[in-house]
């Protein structure tokens, strides 16, 4: 499920700076991120942005889990 989750995000240099975006739509996944922590409702978003669709949500979600998981180390 998560490999399916992940061909959801893609990248393009040449649409919206070449940032995470959703299924090559100019739909930033950081857009989807920052509208759920002001506490907009899937339903909203799914009826705002026709486009979209609920594991599109899902994969913004599993994306940024997965960044965050990166190990850094500091210098």
């Amino acid at each position: 499920m998560s490999n399916e989750l992940e061909q959801r995000i893609t990248f393009n240099a040449r649409q919206c700076g070449g940032q995470a975006c959703i299924r090559g739509l100019r739909i930033r996944v950081s857009d989807i991120l920052e509208m759920l922590a002001q506490g907009v409702t899937q339903e909203e978003l799914l009826a705002d942005f026709p486009d979209l669709e609920p594991a599109d949500i899902q994969a913004c979600l599993h994306f940024t889990a997965r960044r965050a998981a990166i190990a850094r180390f500091a210098a």
